[in-house]
């Protein structure tokens, strides 16, 4: 696990990007941060007062968060810039100038339509905040990318077992945020996880569309919707090696896959497993996390724009600090993609 870390890291400080923090007096997030900026990991962009900040920073021993941009969003000289942009984003909602001022106060939307300008890269939130508030922002301001309409979430699971996978990495999605994907979500999920195993896990992605069928054992319309997404995928994303619908046996053992989905490139050698639904993957991951010993990396949010990332509220610092430097991943790919 430390080695993937260690990667994520490196490639992290090889292509600094500007990451924003908006909950700029969070313990652990301003900790996490003074250690980013000691091991020159990510230029951070810290949103509160600054004088708030500092205080806490001293308190704390955090000697480096001089190092970062301290934004306070009441006197932030692009203030009135910020919420002409928002206001023009936002007017066939019925958006007034106004509502626009008041919201750029708020760090979430601060930090997006930040990104949105191009005076950061991604953001990391969630610490204090829930899902709905850090996705919000993102989606009215940022948007999901192109071709793509729904948010998923991305799992690393570092198992014990390294027969299976990328000596034991697999990647899987959805497990945050779709509840019941259409085919064409489905899809979409497909394309998201691989680029995200890409960018973040640095692998080769070969995708399974999971399902309780292969290759027609069973007939069922939810097994008709993986086909369908498989149809899509390859549409979308011709260059993703991706196969479908598959059980997870079939996906991971070889002799499984020779046996039910004899040719298939992929069955028997998928490390990317994408769910049919965001129930199937929630308890997937944990079961494979609790009773595997497995570590979980994430849930990593994809199908943004640009990358906005959501901590969970019980996160620890160590967390904060891996999900900046996966943000960071993030970003240097969506940059590529351009």
């Amino acid at each position: 696990m430390q080695r993937l870390i260690n990667e994520i890291v490196e490639r992290a400080k090889a292509n600094r990007q500007r990451i924003v923090l908006p909950e700029g007096t969070e313990e652990r997030t301003l900790k996490a941060a003074n250690q980013v900026l000691t091991d020159g990991v990510a230029d951070l962009i810290l949103l509160g007062n600054p004088d708030e900040i500092r205080a806490c920073a001293k308190e704390w021993g955090l000697g480096n968060i001089d190092k970062a941009t301290i934004i306070d969003p009441e006197n932030n000289p692009k203030k009135e810039e910020y919420a002409q942009l928002l206001c023009e984003l936002r007017k066939k909602k019925g958006m007034t100038i106004e509502e626009a001022r008041e919201l750029v106060l708020n760090p979430l939307y601060l930090g997006c339509l930040m990104i949105k300008n191009g005076d950061a890269d991604g953001q990391l939130a969630g610490a204090r905040n829930t899902t709905g508030n850090v996705l919000r922002p993102a989606l009215q301001i940022i948007k999901t990318a192109p071709g793509i309409t729904c948010v998923s979430g991305a799992m690393l699971l570092l198992t014990h077992a390294p027969e299976y996978g990328q000596n034991g990495l697999l990647v899987m999605g959805d497990v945050a945020v779709t509840p019941v994907p259409d085919a064409s979500q489905l899809a979409q999920i497909a394309v998201c996880t691989a680029r995200t195993a890409q960018a973040v896990a640095g692998l080769d992605p070969k995708v399974a569309l999971l399902s309780f069928s292969t290759k027609g054992s069973a007939s069922h319309e939810v097994v008709d919707k993986v086909v369908e997404a498989l149809k899509i995928a390859k549409e979308m994303a011709p260059d993703i090696a991706i196969d479908g619908e598959l059980q997870a046996d079939a996906a991971l053992v070889p002799e499984v896959g020779a046996s039910k989905a004899p040719g298939s490139a992929i069955a028997g050698h998928a490390n990317v497993l994408v769910v049919p639904s965001l129930e199937v993957g929630n308890i997937s991951y944990k079961l494979v996390q609790r009773l595997g010993h497995a570590d979980a990396i994430g849930p990593i949010l994809q199908g943004i724009a640009r990358p906005v990332n959501d901590l969970s509220r019980g996160c620890s610092i160590e967390d904060v600090y891996r999900m900046i430097a996966i943000t960071a991943n993030q970003a240097i790919a969506a940059k590529h993609q351009k």
